[in-house]
């Protein structure tokens, strides 16, 4: 991957905590945010993941 760079791999792992249910304190003690506002900017949840957890906590009646 060409255009891969190392920080690209830290916005994953930030995003990949957050969905593992990691709380934004321990995430930001892992990452060294020292603001949560910079912890919001390097989380990026999938679309999918979200709707799973909708799906879970709404099941249809259908």
């Amino acid at each position: 991957m060409a255009d891969l760079h190392f920080h690209d791999l830290r916005h994953e792992a930030i995003s990949r905590l957050v969905e593992a249910g990691f709380s934004d304190q321990m995430v930001s003690a892992i990452s060294g945010h020292k603001s949560m506002q910079m912890l919001k900017h390097y989380t990026h949840l999938r679309a999918e993941n979200m709707i799973n957890e909708l799906d879970l906590a709404f099941p249809s009646k259908a």
